[in-house]
């Protein structure tokens, strides 16, 4: 019979890596109960009822005017003009493609946050510096990284106007918190990227966004050629960017959540460090052991590789919330 990873497993694990490692905690942990709790991503629960695309829609090339019309409907919902808007799959996607375009042969990431910004920039063969958020100014680098709110723990920073170097705000989570978007006031030599995954709870979509000055935005734009985004892309994105009621709704829904999570987390001897209101950061000093605990339970968190006190927990689905407590109390013992 299979034996669950022990908790002296974990600095191997892929879980280090970023959340979302389902089938691999369903391997490394065979003994868990069914189904699993997936808390280890920071994605709304409760997702968006988005229509299906059409089966017209699926048997045809997605027309470049649909997602035009996608681009300036999620344009409106940022509050920019839509020739400043390219969608694209998924904001991963366009990370990954921005230190070619931008040229830049040194970036300053403000850190800890996100490791794919880091990662992209390596690939580009640029040399990549984590700094502080007070070290921005004072950084000779010829890019500056900044995630607003950061993940993971949920630090916001003014973004600053570097008029002689590059800005990438990734505002992945910014739509639990709109008033904090830099994308409005961005100067030229700013490029931000926006999620709908996260906030709609429907990253399976793949669409994402990047808002930049419109000569920079069709260069981006270029990299993805005529269809960069699917028809399901497409259907969910022009409604849920419509439907400013349900984008209401939910942050005050999320912001509820997130305090009863910051209750249990507290009850369960976690002390909670920070986060948005889609994640909670957590810690406690036996964090690695308390991983294990939970994923023996079928309660699967993200742990991080540089500090081993630390466990991100996303929100639980209503029905689960239960079970939650159940497994933190578990945990603890």
């Amino acid at each position: 019979m299979p034996v669950s990873a022990p908790a002296s497993d974990l600095d191997a694990g892929v879980f280090l890596r970023h959340g979302g490692r389902l089938a691999a905690a369903k391997e490394a942990f065979p003994d868990a109960p069914a189904p699993w709790l997936d808390l280890s991503t920071g994605i709304n629960p409760r997702a968006y009822p988005a229509p299906r695309a059409t089966p017209d829609a699926l048997r045809r090339l997605p027309d470049p005017e649909e997602v035009r019309a996608l681009e300036a409907a999620a344009a409106r919902a940022f509050g920019v003009d839509p020739d400043r808007v390219v969608a694209t799959p998924g904001t991963e996607a366009a990370l990954r493609v921005l230190p070619r375009i931008l040229g830049a042969r040194s970036v300053a990431i403000v850190s800890p946050t996100y490791g794919g910004h880091a990662e992209a920039w390596r690939l580009a063969g640029a040399k990549v510096k984590a700094i502080a958020a007070d070290q921005i100014a004072a950084s000779a680098a010829e890019a500056v990284v900044l995630v607003n709110p950061n993940n993971p723990d949920g630090a916001i920073v003014s973004a600053p106007n570097l008029a002689d170097r590059w800005l990438i705000v990734d505002e992945a989570f910014v739509e639990t918190a709109p008033q904090l978007s830099a994308a409005a006031a961005a100067g030229p030599r700013t490029v931000v990227l926006r999620s709908f995954g996260k906030f709609y709870g429907l990253p399976g979509v793949r669409l994402g966004f990047v808002i930049a000055e419109p000569g920079l935005a069709a260069r981006i734009g270029a990299q993805f050629g005529d269809w960069p985004v699917g028809a399901e892309a497409i259907a969910a994105g022009l409604a849920a960017y419509a439907d400013e009621g349900w984008r209401e709704r939910t942050r005050l829904r999320l912001a509820r959540d997130a305090a009863r999570l910051d209750a249990l987390l507290v009850a369960s001897g976690f002390a909670v460090l920070g986060g948005t209101s889609l994640f909670r950061l957590a810690a406690a000093p036996d964090a690695g052991r308390r991983f294990a605990e939970l994923a023996r339970c079928g309660v699967l968190t993200r742990p991080f590789p540089d500090q081993p006190t630390w466990l991100r927990f996303g929100l639980p689905k209503p029905k689960d919330w239960p079970r939650l407590k159940a497994a933190l109390e578990s945990s603890r013992r």
